[in-house]
């Protein structure tokens, strides 16, 4: 809704609240809709059939321009039986003249509204608003329904649902992975804390294996973990003496090929230091800067933000300092 126009966003009405039943519920709908200004057209769809295309929806506003009243149908695949109270088959429709309706069901306006009040006022229930209608003398017309639009009612319904959406049309979306990072260093002897590859003023150092950098840590864990890659002691142990004193920059850049190596990049970089000094906003954008090269993206893909704990907790009480972090990674 936020990325809609003021235009579009005006059109969108107040919520209306659902009933006791599904008839409830749509008759409210429609009520609140006659209070906003009548619309000539409504299409009225169950959320559980998610796969409705817009081709689907085209043809159900045409057929209620042309017709009134109108449902989705397919054909049925398997034979009907009617039978009795006892299981024993009474007739045999010919399925070539049945069809399974679905929705979204479109009519003109005054003439569902016209029927829901009437379906009320009788106090009878019905399965679809075809059907209530069908009870007020509108005839209902069918045009092509389609057999993706099935309703999710069954755990295989959800099952298949999870194999539709493997299928070209979703198969193509775009595999957007993230990942959260979250480290800590105590302070120590020193006059500089690192973060992101600079040398920030300080009273006291960070103690650690490495440079201590608390921020490009928690970076760096947040991109191994949006590609599933564990995290950062996996990959430079701290008992390696290898690492002993190296700059947190070799961690990072390594991440960011790992990413790459799959065929991936790296779309954003969230960040937040936690501590009540040293003062982060002189050194901001020296941070970005340091960080953007490091990576190896562009520095607007780069945010970082600072805050305190009010002093509570340790970094509350300037024992060390802690860093928050969520990468968003795309991958082919």
């Amino acid at each position: 809704v936020a990325e809609l126009s003021a235009s579009d966003r005006a059109r969108i009405l107040p919520p209306a609240f659902g009933g006791a039943s599904r008839q409830e519920s749509v008759r409210n709908g429609l009520e609140a809709l006659a209070t906003e200004g009548a619309p000539d057209i409504v299409l009225i769809h169950d959320a559980a059939r998610p796969f409705a295309d817009a081709a689907l929806i085209a043809r159900a506003i045409e057929a209620a321009e042309i017709h009134g009243a109108a449902a989705p149908g397919v054909p049925l695949a398997d034979t009907i039986k009617q039978i009795d109270a006892a299981g024993g088959v009474v007739a045999t429709p010919d399925r070539a003249k049945l069809r399974a309706v679905q929705t979204p069901q479109s009519f003109r306006f005054d003439l569902i509204m016209e029927a829901h009040r009437a379906a009320a006022a009788g106090g009878r229930d019905y399965t679809d608003d075809a059907m209530i209608a069908e009870a007020a003398g509108v005839k209902v017309h069918i045009f092509e329904g389609d057999a993706a639009n099935f309703k999710l009612t069954t755990q295989q319904d959800f099952a298949r649902a999870m194999e539709q959406l493997k299928q070209p049309a979703f198969a193509d979306l775009p595999d957007i992975r993230m990942g959260q990072g979250y480290d800590v260093h105590a302070f120590g002897p020193g006059d500089s804390v690192w973060l992101g590859g600079v040398a920030v003023p300080h009273t006291h150092g960070l103690a650690g294996h490495s440079d201590a950098d608390v921020l490009s840590h928690a970076i760096t864990d947040a991109i191994l973990g949006a590609i599933a890659e564990g995290d950062i002691g996996a990959h430079f142990p701290p008992s390696d003496p290898q690492w002993k004193g190296a700059a947190s920059s070799i961690f990072l850049a390594r991440a960011c090929e790992l990413v790459r190596a799959r065929g991936g990049v790296i779309a954003n970089v969230d960040a937040t230091v936690i501590c009540e000094a040293p003062k982060i906003g002189t050194h901001r954008e020296r941070i970005r800067e340091s960080l953007a090269a490091t990576m190896g993206v562009e520095i607007g893909r780069v945010a970082i933000k600072a805050t305190t704990t009010e002093r509570l907790g340790f970094t509350g009480r300037q024992e060390g300092m802690a860093a928050l972090a969520i990468a968003t990674v795309r991958l082919p």
